[in-house]
């Protein structure tokens, strides 16, 4: 198992705990962006950079995903095609997309874009918060040990 990194959008906290993961647990973590990412030395992390473009970081996690891989990324689409894949997709803010739940947030996510799109200010996200980051951590620590011992 490895762990992938939707890098462009994802919360520079949550960068350094996977970062510290990484070498606790001796695990690769794969960070995918368009853009130069600075990681720290490692030999369990690496980077890789795509060309710009929408969705080439999403397309390359998913050529590249196995079965039982974890890919952290806040995007729901890509959530969708990891989960198809037999992969675990965990958001930044610690909530793990399943099979039960994906349908509904790609239904939301189209409304919210639809009414955007027609000129409703929908606002965006809350804040990444502290409780965020640790809800974050927590459940990437469950899910790691699941996997340890099952």
């Amino acid at each position: 198992m490895q762990i992938w990194v939707d890098a462009d959008a994802c919360p520079a906290v949550i960068k350094d705990i996977l970062y510290r993961v990484a070498d606790r647990v001796q695990m690769p973590v794969t960070l995918v962006a368009n853009q130069l990412l600075r990681v720290p030395p490692s030999r369990f992390i690496r980077a890789v950079l795509v060309p710009a473009g929408a969705d080439v970081a999403d397309q390359e996690i998913v050529r590249l995903l196995e079965p039982g891989d974890l890919v952290v990324t806040g995007d729901i689409p890509l959530a969708s095609d990891v989960l198809k894949k037999g992969g675990h997709a965990l958001n930044p803010r610690g909530e793990f997309y399943t099979n039960d739940n994906i349908a509904q947030m790609l239904t939301m996510r189209a409304f919210m874009d639809e009414l955007r799109g027609s000129g409703v200010d929908t606002g965006g996200p809350a804040a990444f918060s502290q409780s965020d980051r640790q809800h974050f951590a927590n459940s990437l620590d469950r899910h790691l040990a699941k996997r340890k011992h099952g």
